[in-house]
């Protein structure tokens, strides 16, 4: 029950408003109001007393044909009566759509999958999966209904289960031989004008919550070195090659016993594949064997790699015997550069000394520590000397003791400090210590490139950190982890959703020097509200802050339009 208002001109042209007591109620499916009783001009009534009258009766003895309290009370102020039926998350995804034509993604998928009819937009689905990854990360079950119920996806109407897994196998048939990533990366290499001189490349790996590996010739999940600390999940290993800027320039998937110096050639060759020009790839130590760097080198590539200083090379024990004064970089950066007659090489010694001082502290700590073990074990070793050669107390204090020196020796730090006598007993290896004690704060860089200079080379390995950075945010702000599917091709397609999703938030972080965390919570502020009233339906967008707005002015992107869709009954 609410009051309607009329109005009436009279001859003189004055305009004469009345209001009378009305009921709604339904008459196939469209709203009717009845009028109950007109209670007179406005002008001559008390309207907020009738007001209070008419959600008094609603109160009191109900209304079974009446709406809602949000219709009766727009009705009650004289407008249209309006209802929200419907409220979802669209500011951040309205920025992914944008950037995820921008960088072609969807042409890429849509040239591979041109021949196939569908009666779902594929390419929509599998945007879908990619927002859900970027904003709120789930399972590919949660993900539809997502996007079904809480986002608004443009181009998307409806999604179930069965289209995210048709998605996902389109993806990987569409990215044969890397032909996705490779359309997208020069999209993104031609719009943002980045420099590819530099890629940056390394591998991290990924667990299964299985207890045992795949069996078979060709098994996925397998054991191996775990980057993760679970050797005893099997898992699969990832690698990932950026850019300078941290752009992700595209990803591999390998068995889980896949080795570190078996993956670098085939990297190589996608890569040379793709015809990038120079090319100078920047590798860590785990990378460095003589086989990897030598294949580095064919067709006029070149490197920057990190050198082991710790497995007896005699190259590298020569390298850093040699005298030279340090070229001050940064504040906490020195580099010498060093160059031997036998090689074309070139060697880059380079010395952090706020991490000299950290090594140093951690080294004495950890030998004082232990002079600490050695000497409680041989204070009660020369007290349970006095005891009997016989006595049970002694046997069993011996005992003690060669499990607390069996630890000592075991220990994942300390034991690289002990050596062990002919006795048995320990005792600080000193030659260990003093020969770490030369290589406090220092890291070992060797470069094939003859022109770019030792200032550049270590800059140049330091930002390796970004290949590391791209795994951090897969692994914790995309959620990589933890893999819901069984099949190789279905694992391989979540890893590339989890690549496209760094690539769209890594542009975005780079367009607005904000990080995707912040972005993604204050784009996600804004919601796409339905509202539905006697004239039909329409969607509205809750205005912009102006935190918002700058966003999108830096990425020059189009905001979400207050009105984006009205649909007339």
């Amino acid at each position: 029950m609410f009051l309607r208002f009329t109005s009436r001109t009279n001859a003189d042209g004055r305009v004469v408003r009345y209001v009378a007591l009305a009921h709604n109620h339904r008459v196939d499916g469209k709203i009717k109001p009845d009028v109950l009783m007109n209670l007179g001009r406005v002008d001559q009534v008390d309207v907020a007393g009738l007001r209070r009258l008419a959600a008094s009766i609603n109160k009191h003895f109900g209304d079974g044909d009446a709406l809602t309290d949000a219709v009766e009370v727009g009705a009650a102020a004289g407008v249209a009566p309006l209802e929200v039926v419907d409220a979802r998350t669209t500011g951040a995804i309205w920025l992914l759509d944008q950037l995820w034509h921008r960088l072609e993604v969807g042409a890429a998928v849509r040239a591979a999958t041109d021949a196939r009819r569908f009666t779902t937009n594929m390419e929509r689905v599998l945007f879908a999966l990619v927002a859900n990854r970027a904003t709120a990360p789930m399972s590919k079950l949660s993900a539809a209904e997502w996007a079904r119920e809480d986002a608004a996806i443009p181009g998307l109407s409806t999604m179930d289960e069965d289209h995210a897994y048709r998605a996902m196998d389109l993806l990987v048939d569409a990215d044969t031989q890397g032909r996705v990533q490779e359309s997208v990366f020069f999209a993104v290499a031609n719009l943002l004008n980045l420099e590819v001189d530099l890629l940056f490349f390394d591998t991290t790996s990924t667990y299964f919550e299985r207890d045992d590996e795949e069996d078979g010739q060709d098994a996925f999940r397998r054991f191996g070195h775990s980057k993760d600390h679970r050797p005893d999940l099997p898992q699969i290993v990832i690698g990932l090659a950026v850019t300078r800027e941290g752009i992700p320039v595209r990803c591999w998937c390998w068995p889980g016993n896949s080795n570190d110096q078996q993956v670098l050639a085939e990297v190589r060759d996608d890569m040379r594949d793709w015809k990038l020009g120079r090319v100078i790839t920047v590798v860590d130590r785990g990378f460095s064997s003589a086989e990897n760097l030598a294949y580095l080198r064919r067709a006029g590539g070149h490197y920057i790699a990190g050198m082991r200083m710790r497995d007896g090379n005699p190259l590298v024990e020569i390298v850093l015997s040699r005298q030279g004064r340090y070229q001050q970089v940064r504040d906490n950066l020195r580099v010498k550069e060093v160059r031997l007659e036998a090689t074309d090489v070139r060697f880059v010694v380079c010395h952090n000394p706020e991490q000299a001082q950290r090594d140093r502290q951690q080294r004495d700590d950890a030998i004082a520590r232990i002079q600490a073990e050695l000497a409680r074990i041989g204070e009660q070793r020369a007290r349970d000397a006095q005891r009997p050669g016989g006595d049970k107390t002694r046997q069993r204090n011996e005992a003690a003791h060669v499990r607390a020196e069996c630890a000592l020796r075991d220990h994942p730090t300390l034991g690289r400090w002990l050596t062990q006598q002919a006795n048995g007993r320990l005792k600080i290896n000193t030659g260990k210590v003093k020969a770490e004690a030369r290589l406090d704060g220092k890291y070992l860089i060797a470069t094939s490139d003859p022109h770019i200079s030792t200032e550049d080379v270590a800059l140049g390995y330091k930002n390796l950190l970004e290949a590391e950075r791209g795994f951090r945010d897969l692994k914790s702000t995309l959620l990589l982890r933890p893999v819901f599917h069984r099949l190789e091709h279905r694992i391989r397609a979540h890893v590339l959703i989890c690549w496209l999703a760094l690539l769209l938030t890594r542009v975005a972080e780079r367009g607005t020097s904000l990080s995707w965390r912040n972005i993604n919570r204050q784009l996600g502020r804004i919601t796409q509200v339905t509202l539905a009233g006697p004239a039909g339906t329409v969607a509205q967008t809750t205005p912009l802050n102006p935190e918002q707005k700058a966003i999108y002015q830096a990425l020059s992107a189009q905001p979400p339009a207050r009105v984006t869709a009205f649909n007339p009954t």
